[in-house]
C-alpha cells in the first residue's frame, strides 16, 4: 500500500515543469545511481545518510519536497517529505524522460549549474534557461555578458557557455536547430509539449515564422520584454513566465479555441 504522503508517478509528471513544482531530490544510493545514471527532471543529488546536512534548507525553502530512491522503499521515506512512488525504478518503468547525469556540467560550491551566454537576449537565450530552472536544474545560475567575454567568463568562473557560434561550443545551434532543440534532445526532453514548444522558438529565433503560427507572436512578446528591461536577469525573470505560460498552452491548451460572440447554449 502506498505511503500516506507518497505521490504517483503520473501526478509528479503532471507537476514537473511548473512554476510550482516540489523541489525533488534524489538519494538513490551509489550503487543503484551508477546502474543508472539518470534523474528524474529536476531533481538534485543528495546523500540520504546526510539528511541533517541538507534537510533543513530544503524545508525553509517553503517549498513542497519529494524525495525520490531507487524503489521508493526505506531511503526516502525516512526523510520528512513526500515519497515518489516505486521510486526511480518506477518513473524507468513508465517511459518517463529521465535527464542523463553525464551530460550535466560540473556544479559550483553551492551545487548550482552555472551557465553563460551573450548579452541582450531575446529568444532562445531566454528560452534556454527557462528549458534547465524547470527541468534540469532549478537553481542554475545565468550571466549575460558581452559577446567577446563570454569565453573569458565561462574559464574564470567555471560556467558553460550556451547559445555561442563556435565549434568548440557544445549547447548551441546545430544546422537549422536552435539552441533549445539541442538542449531537449541531449537532456532527454524532447516529450510532445517541449516538441511543440521548440518548433515555436526555431521559428521565432530563426526568422522562420512559417515553422508555427506562433512563433509570430513569441518574438513580439520577447522583442517587448527586451525593450521593457534594460536589466538581463530582470528580463530572465519576466519571460519565464512568458514561456510558463507557452509550455502550459502546448501541454494543456491547443485544442481549445476563443471566438467573439461567445457560443451561447442552446436552450
Amino acid at each position: 500500500m502506498p505511503s500516506p504522503n507518497s505521490i504517483s508517478v503520473d501526478k509528479l509528471f503532471r507537476l514537473i515543469g511548473r512554476p510550482d513544482s516540489p523541489a525533488l531530490v534524489d538519494v538513490c544510493l551509489e550503487e543503484d545511481f551508477a546502474a543508472h545514471p539518470y534523474l528524474v527532471p529536476g531533481a538534485v543529488r543528495r546523500p540520504w545518510a546526510e539528511v541533517p546536512a541538507w534537510g533543513p534548507a530544503f524545508v525553509s525553502a517553503g517549498r513542497p519536497a519529494v524525495v525520490i530512491c531507487n524503489k521508493g522503499l526505506k531511503l526516502s521515506q525516512g526523510v520528512a517529505a513526500d515519497v515518489l512512488e516505486g521510486g526511480a525504478t518506477a518513473w524507468r518503468d513508465a517511459n518517463l524522460p529521465m535527464v542523463p547525469a553525464s551530460k550535466l556540467p560540473p556544479r559550483d560550491g553551492r551545487g548550482r549549474t552555472v551557465w553563460v551566454t551573450r548579452a541582450r537576449p531575446k529568444v532562445d537565450r531566454i528560452a534556454c534557461p527557462w528549458l534547465i530552472r524547470r527541468f534540469v536544474d532549478p537553481q542554475a545560475v545565468f550571466l549575460f555578458v558581452a559577446p567577446a567575454e563570454v569565453m573569458d567568463v565561462a574559464e574564470r568562473f567555471g560556467a558553460t557557455p550556451f547559445d555561442i557560434d563556435r565549434p568548440d561550443v557544445h549547447w548551441s545551434h546545430r544546422g537549422e536547430a536552435c539552441t533549445f532543440d539541442t538542449m531537449i534532445e541531449e537532456f532527454g526532453l524532447a516529450t510532445g509539449p517541449l516538441r511543440r514548444l521548440a518548433a515555436i522558438v526555431r521559428g521565432a529565433d530563426t526568422g522562420r515564422p512559417e515553422i508555427a503560427p506562433e512563433s509570430a507572436g513569441l518574438l513580439a512578446a520577447s522583442l517587448g520584454l527586451s525593450r521593457m528591461h534594460a536589466d538581463d536577469l530582470a528580463q530572465l525573470e519576466a519571460g519565464m513566465t512568458l514561456y510558463d505560460a507557452f509550455y502550459r498552452w502546448c501541454r494543456d491548451a491547443t485544442d481549445e479555441g476563443h471566438d467573439w460572440p461567445p457560443m451561447r447554449k442552446k436552450a
